[in-house]
């Protein structure tokens, strides 16, 4: 690993980076810098952690770690998701330990205080005489629900600019009803990379020819245009154009937003969502692009919807078709490992076995995860010798620089408070 990065060094590294370029080693390699990345991007930013679909009943909770952070996302009585830091008001004991489950109370296993699902101090035992409970209630975390996706802020202050966001996204997401889903499956992948490793691969496609089972149903075309597409992928680029007509009627006879918003690098919030076809059948994430789930998510009157893409800074990415959908986060564990969740949603009432296979619903993005993971484990090797210097995008990776410059912004923000 290289040396560590003093603050002062990690200041000069920020105001010296090199526009259109890779950062230079320590921003993946420092134990200095990852923290950094939680203080100044993850405990400052909106993040998704979860689907509304993963807590179904009240009592239900999740706990989410981000670096020296613990949270519960639990839903309450009456059915709202809520967030509270996961420490004791007693003498800051971890409550829950465990990923998920379901409670009645929420009971710290060390002096067994007792808080409501709503984060009030329900029972402490032998306390002194004006001992008030209404002061001891579990502290809060910030969290929205945006059509069935759950995200919080661990800031005291969160960006402002989420709801904005929210109400142009709402529209998209909301006609797949997420409300009304279930979780099909879930996958956790640690990588062996740096978190931005992580984010840079997802936000390009110049290396898509390593994902074969992706690019039978998916155009391989990300952020190639007319004049930059390369001639070995012309003839499906065409067929891009005529289908993307063809989805383009679609969406507006059934009303359905498909225009590009890309805002991912001049916000706080920083987002992109955008709706086109799909190769083959057009209708899911498949080998022959057919949907894998006989019951679509909503009443949709034809399954050939392609997918609906959002994107958001710092920390996840989602695909949105007419029978599933598929939510990624990603969570720093470490320097060089970082967590990447995968999680498949099927509609309430679609029965394994008699109206989806598992592993037909599952295949393309649970090798295409395996095979990003090989890359930026990579690309963390390389970057890790001494002999690796920043090198220059691709016009078609605009989006990893897009990435890199809001991730910068937020660096800088912080350092100069």
């Amino acid at each position: 690993m290289n040396a560590p990065t003093s603050v002062t060094s990690a200041a000069d590294l920020v105001a010296r980076r090199t526009v259109g370029h890779s950062l230079e080693a320590p921003f993946y390699l420092s134990d200095e810098f990852f923290g950094l990345d939680i203080e100044a991007v993850f405990a400052r930013s909106w993040l998704f952690v979860a689907a509304e679909a993963e807590l179904p009943e009240p009592g239900d909770y999740i706990t989410v770690t981000v670096g020296p952070y613990s949270v519960i996302l639990v839903r309450d009585d009456d059915e709202e998701v809520r967030a509270f830091h996961n420490v004791c008001r007693h003498r800051g004991a971890r409550i829950l330990n465990e990923e998920r489950g379901s409670v009645g109370n929420i009971v710290c296993g060390y002096h067994h205080w007792t808080y409501g699902v709503d984060g009030t101090l329900l029972h402490a035992e032998s306390q002194a005489p004006g001992f008030d409970p209404s002061c001891f209630g579990l502290k809060t975390v910030h969290v929205r629900t945006v059509a069935g996706l759950v995200f919080l802020s661990l800031a005291a202050q969160p960006p402002a600019d989420f709801d904005e966001m929210a109400a142009r996204v709402e529209p998209y997401i909301a006609p797949h009803n997420l409300r009304h889903a279930k979780v099909a499956h879930q996958i956790d992948l640690v990588e062996h990379a740096n978190w931005k490793l992580t984010m840079e691969n997802n936000r390009e496609c110049y290396h898509c020819a390593g994902h074969p089972e992706l690019q039978r149903c998916y155009f391989p075309l990300y952020n190639f245009t007319e004049e930059n597409v390369p001639p070995a992928l012309r003839p499906t680029y065409e067929r891009f154009l005529r289908a993307e007509a063809e989805a383009h009627a679609t969406y507006e006879s059934l009303s359905l937003p498909y225009a590009t918003i890309e805002e991912l690098d001049n916000r706080p919030t920083g987002f992109r969502i955008q709706r086109e076809p799909l190769d083959l059948a057009g209708e899911s994430f498949t080998a022959d692009g057919k949907a894998a789930v006989k019951r679509l998510l909503a009443d949709f009157p034809t399954a050939r919807l392609g997918r609906l893409g959002f994107h958001l800074q710092p920390n996840a990415w989602f695909h949105f078709a007419a029978d599933h959908a598929v939510t990624f986060s990603v969570i720093p564990l470490a320097a060089d490992r970082t967590l990447v969740r995968t999680t498949w949603l099927v509609h309430a009432d679609a029965v394994e076995g008699v109206d989806y296979d598992l592993d037909s619903l599952t295949h393309v993005w649970a090798a295409t995860n395996e095979q990003d993971a090989a890359f930026v484990a990579r690309a963390q090797q390389g970057i890790s010798s001494p002999a690796y210097v920043p090198g220059p995008y691709s016009p078609t990776e605009s989006q990893v620089e897009d990435f890199i410059n809001w991730y910068i912004g937020r660096l800088k923000a912080y350092l100069e408070r």
